[in-house]
């Protein structure tokens, strides 16, 4: 923090993050039943065993746990009395001691104070709060017309902002307050608050004829994903796979509605995500030379319910090169017979927005000493016709 203006100032402020609160977790050890110590876990096939179970368990640690506090050896220290004291948490809820630190995709939450430490009122006070970024300078807020009339000695002022994350690095929240002090002189007081806004999740993606997405978690607390969308590229059509799962149809329908999330655990857990990406064959002069596939819309939640939302920039894949035109093997006998004729159908397509041909076509021959495998039986040169703009025609050749 650092002021603008030398000088004793009559008032201050004061920010505290607001967040939600932790589990208190307390350190305990190991703690025992005493019935594991006496007790199998096959007691139960036994049913003359399993009957005189509740005799085995009375005993007076276990019927009277009051009675530990006036033990002064502490005996029974260790002995579990209830099965959610092996949990840890005590039921309560503890406040943030530090600010923590702040990612991208979450609301930043401030609750500020402007603070009288003077034993003067102070009048007339204009209050403003700005969030500054390597990119722009956002108000929060501005009590320009409206401002605050006094602040009696030892007094104060609250209020709250919020900023939704969106740029990473140094963020700093400015608060200025011009007015006037006990002498009747106008001051004005500037004060900084900076922090660094760090990535919360690092997104890898592999593209072949799918789209896998690796989303791994960076923070310091299990990530609950309620959305990982792909918004894919004009044109491109996008469908998330997903494993097979064999659920009743009650449940299916329930699952639906009711989407459960998906926890990646903090720290570097990592959850891949599957899409099929298609093409649309009616765009393919206008994706010509694109390599923009889309881009992910990401939106979680924390264990206590806090959300956070993420997008991330323009996924880009190989490059798309298409040739003028393509030559494609349709169908092909199944078992093809020594020396026996067979009929091979090709597909020839063009893929440009203007008419070519005519084609010839032919099984090229090379200079390779080793004999002929395939040799065309019939016309040795095919003549095919012009074909029209995104066109295709059908030849069907004798080979042998």
């Amino acid at each position: 923090m650092s002021s603008g203006q030398a000088g004793p100032h009559s008032l201050a402020f004061r920010v505290m993050r607001l967040c939600k609160p932790s589990f208190q977790v307390d350190p305990i050890p190991l703690l025992l039943d005493p019935a594991d110590l006496v007790v199998g876990e096959d007691i139960f096939d036994d049913p003359i065993a399993a009957a005189q179970l509740p005799r085995l368990l009375d005993s007076p640690a276990s019927s009277n746990p009051s009675s530990d506090s006036s033990d002064l050896t502490y005996r029974t220290r260790f002995l579990l009395h209830h099965p959610s004291d092996s949990i840890g948490l005590s039921g309560l809820l503890v406040l943030p001691q530090a600010f923590g630190a702040i990612y991208l995709g979450e609301t930043f939450c401030s609750y500020i104070s402007i603070n009288n430490s003077s034993n003067f009122e102070v009048r007339d006070i204009i209050i403003k709060a700005e969030m500054q970024t390597e990119r722009q300078r956002l108000l929060l807020l501005d009590t320009s017309k409206s401002p605050v009339e006094s602040i009696r000695a030892g007094g104060r002022y609250d209020f709250i902002v919020e900023h939704d994350v969106k740029e990473l690095g140094a963020h700093t929240l400015v608060c200025t307050a011009l007015y006037y002090d006990g002498e009747g002189e106008r001051k004005y007081l500037p004060q900084f608050f900076k922090f660094i806004v760090a990535n919360p999740l690092s997104v890898r993606t592999k593209e072949i004829t799918l789209l896998e997405a690796c989303i791994e978690n960076h923070t310091k607390s299990n990530l609950l994903m309620d959305q990982v969308e792909f918004e894919p590229a004009q044109h491109w059509s996008a469908k998330i796979l997903k494993a097979d799962e064999h659920h009743s149809e009650k449940n299916s329908q329930t699952r639906e509605i009711f989407k459960p999330p998906i926890l990646i655990k903090s720290g570097g857990g990592i959850h891949n995500y599957l899409y099929q990406l298609i093409s649309h064959g009616s765009a393919q002069v206008k994706v010509e030379g694109s390599n923009i596939l889309g881009k992910l819309q990401i939106t979680w939640r924390t264990n206590l319910g806090e959300p956070g939302r993420l997008q991330t920039q323009q996924i880009m894949g190989t490059p798309i090169t298409r040739k003028d035109i393509e030559l494609h093997v349709v169908e092909v006998p199944s078992a093809i017979k020594l020396e026996r004729p067979f009929s091979l159908h090709l597909k020839l397509e063009n893929e440009t927005d203007k008419e070519l041909g005519p084609f010839e076509v032919w099984l090229s021959q090379d200079d390779s000493p080793e004999e002929k495998v395939v040799v065309i039986n019939g016309l040795q040169t095919v003549v095919l016709p012009r074909v029209e703009a995104f066109g295709s025609t059908n030849i069907n050749l004798g080979c042998q």
